[in-house]
């Protein structure tokens, strides 16, 4: 597999036959392969035997940063997550006024970052592998030293407890 400059994968032959012999073929409908390849070839046995058809990799006119910012803007989560009130629904988990406050400092940096959609994603996550039993790990690196992320589950730090400077994630 290939990326291009924007990080784009793309698949050759070989790497559509691996995925198949290593019992991944229902993942090669979402896989984007070179153009030179013998894409229409597979295509038309994909439908003669009722599978998914390949596309066509495509390079895109723009520029990374572009790029980056049209992902960013599109978030894979259901509707209540996109509307979500994130500010409301982690104070709501505060306990004392300290809480409260440490929480109101992080959330003017995150809003101050447009990262509010990366919070309720954070919460549509945790609440998928909730609901799914997929567990995820105590907490690592930086992340740790964010008190939004442990209110949210990410992790089980309490960053007030041990002093974590909140700061040191959004660095």
């Amino acid at each position: 597999m290939k990326t291009d400059n924007l990080g784009i994968p793309r698949f050759t032959n070989k790497d559509l036959i691996d995925m198949i012999y290593t019992g991944h073929i229902d993942k090669c409908h979402v896989v984007l392969c070179d153009p030179n390849d013998d894409i229409d070839k597979f295509n038309i046995h994909a439908k003669e035997n009722g599978m998914d058809t390949l596309k066509k990799y495509v390079p895109i006119d723009v520029d990374k940063d572009q790029f980056d910012k049209t992902l960013q803007s599109e978030w894979f989560m259901p509707e209540k997550y996109k509307t979500l009130d994130i500010e409301n629904y982690v104070i709501g988990k505060c306990r004392n006024p300290e809480e409260i406050q440490r929480v109101e400092t992080e959330l003017r940096a995150f809003e101050e970052r447009d990262m509010y959609n990366l919070l309720r994603y954070m919460v549509y996550l945790v609440d998928y592998m909730r609901d799914n039993n997929i567990l995820w790990g105590v907490g690592r690196g930086s992340s740790t030293a964010s008190y939004v992320l442990y209110l949210i589950g990410i992790h089980k730090i309490n960053s007030i407890q041990f002093g974590l400077d909140w700061r040191e994630f959004l660095r």
